[in-house]
C-alpha cells in the first residue's frame, strides 16, 4: 500500500488484534467483551490449544470479528503427535520456548522442513475444519520472520485462499514519540529486524498477500498500557496499522511460565475502556479487519 495517492495522504486503517484466542476461557472471554464492548476488531486463534473449541464457538457468535490462525511451531502446543514431528517438540511434546536455538535448528537441520510442513499443514487444516473465513495469519513470537517458517506459510497460503499477513513492522519514529521509554531498544530492535522485514515484504509481495503497513505492541508485548496505547493513538501513521494485544479477564490454573509477566488484565481493560475508543474515533482511523486489506492483491 503506498503512502501518498494523487499528492494526499491516504486515510489512515486500524486493526486491533488480540493474539491467543483459544489458550484458555479468560483469553477467549476478554477476547469476545473486546470485540462486543470495545475496540477488538481480529483475533488470532491457536487451533491445537485446550480451549480452542470454545473460542470457535464464540467466534460463530460474533461474524464481525475477523479471526485468523496462529501459527504455532514454537512456545506452545502441536497439534500432530510426537512420532510425526519429533525434531520439533521436547520430551513433553511441547514445542521449545528457546526461540534462538529452535530458529537455528528450524534453518540448519536436514529434513525438519517436512515436519514443520506437516504440523503447519495441519494447522491450517485444522482452521478451516471450524468453517469459519480464514481472516489473517501470523505466527506466535512472530515466528514468520523465520526465513524456513514464513517459505512455508506462504507455500501452505495458496490452498487456502491466499490470507493476509502480519508484518511485525513497529516504526520507530511514532513508537519512541508515543511512550519516551527504551529509545536505545526500540532503535536496536528498528535496525536489526529491517533486513528480514524487507525479506519478508518481498516474498509477500511476490504471493500476492496483503499485510498491514505498521504494528504497535512488537515493543511493548504484554504491556500495552492505557497510556501506552493513548500515546500510540496520538501518532498513528498513514495507512493501515496493527496494534496487538495478550489479554485475559483473569489469570488461569496452568498458564505458561511466559506468560506470567504479562499484564493480560491492564491489556484487557485497554479494550474495553471508554477512554481508549474515544481516542480511536479522534484519531480518525477507520477500525478494520485483515479481510479489509485488499490493495496488495
Amino acid at each position: 500500500m503506498h503512502n501518498h495517492v494523487e499528492g494526499r495522504q491516504v486515510r489512515r486503517r486500524l486493526i486491533v488484534t488480540v493474539d491467543d484466542f483459544g489458550l484458555s476461557i479468560p483469553v477467549n472471554e476478554a477476547i469476545e467483551r473486546g470485540h462486543r464492548e470495545g475496540i477488538v476488531t481480529a483475533a488470532s486463534l491457536m487451533v491445537a490449544e485446550s480451549a480452542a473449541a470454545d473460542a470457535v464457538a464464540r467466534a460463530r457468535a460474533n461474524p464481525s470479528l475477523g479471526v485468523g490462525l496462529h501459527v504455532v511451531v514454537v512456545a506452545g502446543r502441536p497439534l500432530l503427535p510426537p512420532e510425526r514431528i519429533p525434531d520439533l517438540v521436547g520430551r513433553d511434546g511441547l514445542f521449545s520456548s528457546e526461540l534462538a536455538r529452535a530458529g537455528v535448528k528450524y534453518f540448519f537441520r536436514p529434513g525438519i522442513g517436512r515436519q514443520l510442513e506437516a504440523e503447519i499443514r495441519a494447522q491450517f487444516e485444522a482452521f478451516r475444519a471450524t468453517g469459519l473465513p480464514l481472516d489473517h495469519v501470523n505466527a506466535q513470537c512472530h515466528y514468520h520472520l523465520h526465513p524456513t517458517v514464513l517459505g512455508l506459510i506462504l507455500e501452505l497460503a495458496r490452498d487456502y485462499g491466499y490470507p493476509p499477513m502480519r508484518i511485525p513492522s513497529e516504526p520507530f519514529g511514532p513508537s519512541w514519540r508515543a511512550t519516551h521509554e527504551n529509545f536505545r531498544g526500540r532503535l536496536a530492535s528498528a535496525v536489526f529486524l529491517s533486513p528480514f522485514l524487507r525479506a519478508m515484504k518481498a516474498r509477500m509481495r511476490a504471493f500476492g498477500i496483503a499485510h498491514n503497513d505498521h504494528v504497535f505492541g512488537f515493543n511493548d508485548t504484554g504491556r500495552m498500557t492505557e497510556e501506552r496505547v493513548l500515546g500510540f493513538l496520538q501518532n498513528l501513521p498513514d495507512g493501515a496499522t496493527e496494534m496487538y494485544f495478550h489479554a485475559a479477564t483473569e489469570r488461569w490454573p496452568g498458564i505458561a511460565r511466559d506468560l506470567t509477566s504479562y499484564r493480560l488484565e491492564d491489556e484487557f481493560a485497554v479494550l474495553v475502556s471508554p477512554r481508549v475508543a474515544e481516542a480511536v474515533r479522534a484519531s480518525g482511523a477507520e477500525p478494520i479487519a485483515f479481510r479489509d486489506l485488499t490493495d496488495a492483491r
